[in-house]
């Protein structure tokens, strides 16, 4: 069944968190303090909406890199009743998508449940002062990118990047719900 992410933390500040990468770095937000824009989204190797959509996720990195933008990915899933999004896998699955943003894994999913994550993916979109303005769906087709009519992700960040406010309804990102540890 699907979960759908929320908006009710819209308007509250970055919450800290560092993580280990695939690259074998870890990573903090104040690594990305020059960046106008930092887009976090808790993701996962298993889950069918996020393999459909990662390579998306690629592009929107190319198509905003000389933007000051960027993504980062963190896998908050339960490893041990999950084994396919555990940290080596993440490390196989970055390669295979031509990950261009970090992929970090929260082990013990606090940052998960700091954030207030809900599903995979759960996109958090941040702006210069580092204030969650959009945390909302990705486009209006996960299954099929040829009849996609709506990219939200895209319209927030342009919006942002020109100082402007988000216009427009958020709606809320669908898929497999973040996998607790029991």
């Amino acid at each position: 069944m699907a979960a759908h992410s929320n908006t009710e933390n819209l308007n509250t500040p970055l919450i800290d968190f560092s993580l280990k990468g695939t690259d074998g770095r870890s990573y903090s937000p104040a690594d990305f303090k020059d960046k106008d824009i930092l887009i976090i989204i808790f993701m996962c190797n298993h889950c069918p909406y996020v393999k459909a959509v990662t390579h998306r996720f690629v592009e929107f990195q190319k198509k905003f890199e000389d933007r000051n933008v960027r993504l980062i990915g963190i896998n908050s899933n339960d490893a041990e009743t999950y084994p396919e999004d555990s940290f080596e896998n993440m490390k196989l699955y970055a390669d295979e998508y031509e990950m261009n943003f970090p992929y970090l894994y929260d082990e013990t999913q606090e940052t998960a449940r700091k954030y207030g994550a809900v599903c995979t993916p759960d996109i958090y979109v941040y702006d210069k002062d580092r204030v969650l303005r959009y945390r909302g769906r990705l486009d209006d087709n996960w299954k099929d990118e040829s009849s996609i009519k709506a990219k939200d992700l895209e319209k927030a960040t342009e919006l942002l990047l020109e100082g402007k406010e988000i216009d427009f309804d958020q709606i809320p990102s669908m898929g497999c719900s973040i996998k607790w540890k029991s």
